[in-house]
């Protein structure tokens, strides 16, 4: 088990849950902006955010930021050791370098001192493209053994200037080259890692290589916290994140939609209701997880073959019939209705359970 560090109130590593991150994508410099979205993340379910802090104008908009959100905030830095310090001095929970990138190490000994001041952890990360050269040569080109062999080394610099509270990540784009990097990294330390595909892509091709690449890390039992990387709104990573952790068993569904294969005896448009109340439900679901409630389990079923039944099992859901069809709540029929009022009904019956 990995030693635990806090960031803010959020523990991370020590067995304590794996934590979603995300990162803003406004202007930091932009205070209102750059706290309407971390405030979106926050609602999404985000229990971190990063911003990246490219100038000194940003770190003391960072530090008016931490002052409003409800969430911890995390200085992303590159170069600049000083913008580093500074962040920390305004306030962030916690900070992410390459001591690569930062210079000699008496500008990196300068940001761990201030670190260790504030007792705020430090994030050293390594990706894929950034890997350094003299492990390029060493392993014919970038390789799991090379990623792993940087990021225990990146630890190893802060941790002989005598600071341990450290996360480390190693990211790559290619899914088994990140999967078995991890593994090496996992014998080389015992500190908390962040996991994520870095440049996974669009949300078509990101979602299904942070699926696997994720998820089979948290199955192997690797990853303290995690985030995932797509060209979108990263209020879509966040939910996406969820869904990941949830499906491997880390976090209760707070809503659960099942819906079934669609087929000749379907008279309504199934397929088109059950992406609806998917999406419909999700901000609810993110809701119902901060509000503690017992998870609900929902039925979107399309036929009076199954659809009574299974509907029935849930807590709230709809069977559809020929342009109509059946709401249920709590296994008890309460009342029929066209086809295009049956979202409606089942987000109401929803929206009143969250309210209990």
């Amino acid at each position: 088990m990995s030693i635990k560090v806090y960031c803010g109130d959020v523990a991370i590593g020590g067995g304590a849950p794996v934590s979603i991150q995300s990162m803003t994508n406004v202007d930091t410099r932009d205070t209102d902006a750059l706290v309407r979205q971390i405030e979106e993340l926050a609602d999404a379910g985000c229990d971190i955010v990063r911003c990246a802090v490219p100038d000194m104008d940003a770190a003391r908009s960072l530090g008016r930021a931490k002052r409003l959100v409800r969430v911890p905030l995390v200085a992303d830095i590159h170069f600049d050791h000083k913008l580093a310090i500074a962040a920390i001095e305004e306030g962030a929970d916690k900070i992410r370098i390459n001591p690569g990138n930062i210079g000699s190490l008496e500008k990196v000994k300068a940001v761990v001192d201030k670190a260790k001041e504030r007792g705020i952890p430090i994030r050293v990360g390594v990706n894929s493209g950034s890997l350094q050269k003299d492990l390029i040569e060493k392993y014919g080109g970038v390789t799991a053994e090379g990623l792993a062999e940087s990021g225990a080394r990146m630890l190893g610099i802060i941790e002989d200037m005598g600071y341990d509270q450290l996360v480390v990540s190693i990211k790559s784009s290619n899914v088994k080259m990140n999967y078995d990097a991890h593994l090496k990294l996992k014998e080389l330390t015992d500190k908390p890692i962040h996991i994520g595909i870095t440049e996974s892509g669009t949300p078509r091709n990101g979602e299904l290589k942070s699926a696997v690449g994720i998820g089979s890390l948290l199955l192997a039992g690797i990853g303290d916290t995690m985030r995932v990387s797509l060209t979108d709104d990263p209020v879509k990573e966040v939910i996406l994140g969820r869904r990941i952790l949830e499906t491997v068993g880390l976090r209760e569904k707070a809503i659960e939609v099942v819906s079934c294969p669609t087929c000749g005896r379907t008279e309504i448009d199934l397929i088109g209701l059950a992406n609806e109340a998917e999406i419909r439900l999700e901000p609810l679901a993110a809701k119902r997880a901060d509000s503690g409630l017992k998870p609900l389990k929902i039925a979107v079923m399309g036929c009076a073959v199954n659809g009574p039944g299974e509907s029935k099992e849930a807590d709230y859901g709809i069977a559809g019939g020929r342009g109509e069809g059946l709401v249920f709540s709590h296994g008890e029929i309460i009342e029929k209705v066209s086809e295009d009022a049956l979202i409606d009904r089942l987000i109401e019956l929803v929206e009143a359970d969250n309210q209990k």
